[in-house]
């Protein structure tokens, strides 16, 4: 054995220990001036990469969106992951709007979870990074505007010999698992264009669509609403049929008819009828042909499309004019919202990125609308929103008096009074709120239903004379212009 009196002393090892660590920080300071910090990482990364050549693990990253589109897979592993929380979350977000009847959960920065599958053992990890400064001209073409968006993905690590079990197997699996959970606590939700959009134009805000209106309560003549339910139907079951006759799966729907008929109602109805969500397109607010691309790639599968007040809701340049201006002035074609960058965005190339998709348009002037918007494969159906005939008074009596007996006392007088009068749904349901009492809103629409009438008898009359003394002013000018 090695004697005691053998070994260094103390002193000698802590000499030898200060000197060789003054070494170091000499040698670490002379590295730092001399060598650039990205070489050091650099090299680094390649002595680890010597002593480690062969790494066990595999990560997969699933960003938040695929080039200008969305990701599908990310939104099915935030809905799959939300029901594997665990005391290993280090951050995560809770919400809960007023109709909820849970608490949303979703992953804050470097959340950590962890999953089995088939005796894999599998990491998600949620990452969030900062974006950095770029230049958007969404809405003000003179103008610039700086603004930021955020990098999120999820990674998934798990040893490499699975790579085939989990892409082929388990990713489906998380696919098809969140898509029963919408599916089962399906939300209607309404999207619109995000306060910053004039700085990130592929976003949208989002609320519960609360509204109530079904097609069991929507004061629509029986048949018309038949018509559109199967229709609704017949395009849902078509999936296949679109794809063999090389049509994008969408459907394109009018309405029209004077302000007041339902138009919203309906619109309201069709989305809860179908569990679609619903975006809502101001055109008002898009200024160029790109920036209405990547609103529509920005949209989801299953959803419906509405562009409200088609008519007045933004002046676009014939195509013949537009063609005109960008052959003289060299302008882009993108350079402004144009008639044809909307109907390239109904049924052109950008319209077929994306499945099950319902586009509704909504005006008070159908005769205004350029007739190539009109044509089917654009607006495949047509429905005239008109005004209340004696049967959706019956709807209404309904919903809102809680009476289906049709021989109640009033409903005949008002159904005849109806017939001879132009009156909207809106109107009606007015007169139904202003009292809880039945007959005394039925007596108050009878007595709105003749006031009505005599208006409109005078209001005609007024029209005839005018039409009669217009006609007998231009009798001389026709007589005199008469060989």
């Amino acid at each position: 054995m090695m004697s005691l009196s053998g070994m260094p002393s103390a002193s000698s090892i802590f000499q030898a220990y200060a000197s060789m660590s003054a070494s170091i920080t000499l040698f670490k300071t002379m590295l730092n001036q001399m060598v650039p910090h990205q070489v050091q990482q650099y090299i680094v990364f390649k002595i680890r990469s010597y002593f480690r050549p062969n790494s066990s693990d595999v990560t997969l990253v699933i960003d938040e969106r695929d080039g200008m589109g969305i990701n599908e897979v990310y939104n099915a592993a935030e809905t799959y992951l939300s029901t594997r929380i665990s005391p290993e979350i280090q951050c995560f977000k809770i919400s809960k709007r007023p109709k909820d009847t849970n608490v949303n959960v979703k992953f804050g920065n470097c959340g950590k979870i962890s999953d089995s599958f088939e005796g894999v053992e599998l990491v998600w990890k949620f990452v969030q990074e900062p974006g950095k400064n770029t230049i958007s001209r969404f809405r003000d073409g003179d103008g610039d505007g700086g603004g930021s968006c955020e990098k999120r993905y999820f990674e998934l690590s798990f040893y490499k010999e699975h790579k085939d079990k989990i892409l082929n197997c388990y990713i489906p699996l998380v696919i098809n698992k969140a898509k029963a959970m919408c599916n089962n606590k399906k939300v209607v939700k309404l999207h619109a264009l995000n306060s910053n959009h004039s700085y990130n134009p592929s976003t949208w805000d989002s609320v519960n669509l609360e509204h109530p209106s079904t097609f069991d309560t929507i004061a629509l003549e029986p048949s018309l609403k038949k018509t559109i339910i199967e229709d609704l139907d017949r395009f849902l079951k078509r999936k296949e049929f679109y794809r063999r006759v090389g049509k994008a799966w969408k459907r394109g729907y009018l309405l029209y008819g004077p302000p007041g008929t339902g138009k919203s109602s309906l619109i309201a109805a069709i989305a809860n009828y179908l569990k679609f969500d619903i975006y809502d397109l101001e055109f008002s607010n898009i200024k160029r042909d790109s920036d209405l691309r990547r609103l529509l790639l920005s949209t989801k599968n299953r959803s419906i499309l509405v562009i409200e007040d088609i008519d007045c809701g933004v002046e676009l340049p014939d195509r013949t004019e537009n063609r005109t201006i960008c052959s003289t002035n060299g302008r882009s074609r993108d350079s402004e919202l144009t008639l044809s960058g909307l109907l390239n965005f109904i049924d052109g190339l950008w319209s077929s990125c994306g499945d099950e998709r319902v586009i509704i348009f909504t005006t008070n002037h159908k005769e205004r609308l350029d007739p190539a918007l009109l044509r089917p494969g654009r607006m495949d159906m047509h429905i005239h929103m008109s005004y209340l005939t004696s049967e959706s008074f019956k709807v209404l009596a309904t919903n809102y008096l809680e009476i289906s007996d049709p021989n109640y006392r009033g409903f005949k007088e008002v159904q005849e009074l109806i017939e001879g009068v132009q009156i909207t749904a809106a109107e009606v349901a007015e007169q139904f709120m202003k009292s809880e009492d039945p007959d005394v809103c039925i007596e108050g629409l009878v007595k709105f239903l003749k006031r009505k009438r005599i208006s409109n008898n005078e209001a005609s009359e007024e029209t005839r004379d005018n039409n009669t003394t217009h006609d007998a002013a231009q009798l001389p000018q026709m007589t005199v212009d008469c060989p």
